[in-house]
């Protein structure tokens, strides 16, 4: 049996080749000038566009274990200013879902998971004596509303985002419904 990456580079030869990718074309700046950062969930990736009537150029979509921004100058911060002042998102949109893997994440069986996967206790001391703290880098949230309310809030208040809208929501993972937390106008 071919393993993953054989079966997806056999289906991408005859992608390109049968060109089906032309629905696809679209310019690299969004055409409904909105970023959203949201979760990796699998079951988000084609209802969320969908529940939100969203079409291939329309959005930057930022992806994320919880769609959190935990700090205010790491890599998902960097990605939605760059979605602003350089490819036109004048809103941001933050979009939790119910039922998500990181509400109620245990640092602790995180950590055991590393070890009984092959990575050894002495790397994750190294880590932790070189600054890293695993106990809140691994940390999850407890309730999706103040989650997103708090991504909210670190991008609302960041010294480098203009006055834009900075809106909060909550999607169900079952039926794509929509609640707004934070009303960015």
């Amino acid at each position: 049996m071919p393993n993953l990456l054989s079966q997806i580079m056999e289906y991408n030869r005859s992608f390109v080749e049968q060109q089906m990718y032309e629905p696809y074309l679209t310019s690299k700046f969004p055409d409904r000038k909105f970023v959203i950062l949201t979760c990796m969930d699998t079951r988000l990736i084609e209802l969320l566009p969908a529940s939100m009537n969203i079409k291939n150029g329309d959005v930057k979509m930022i992806k994320a274990a919880g769609g959190v921004v935990s700090t205010p100058f790491g890599g998902i911060m960097r990605s939605i200013i760059v979605a602003i002042y350089e490819l036109g998102a004048d809103e941001v949109l933050v979009i939790g879902h119910h039922d998500c893997g990181m509400s109620h994440l245990n640092p602790e069986r995180v950590k055991e998971k590393f070890v009984a996967r092959g990575i050894k206790e002495e790397t994750l001391k190294t880590l932790e004596y070189s600054g890293l703290n695993l106990e809140r880098w691994l940390r999850g949230f407890e309730d999706v509303k103040e989650s997103v309310k708090s991504s909210v809030n670190i991008i609302k208040n960041h010294p480098l985002v203009p006055d834009i809208p900075v809106h909060g929501l909550v999607i169900d993972p079952s039926t794509g419904k929509l609640d707004v937390i934070v009303n960015g106008y």
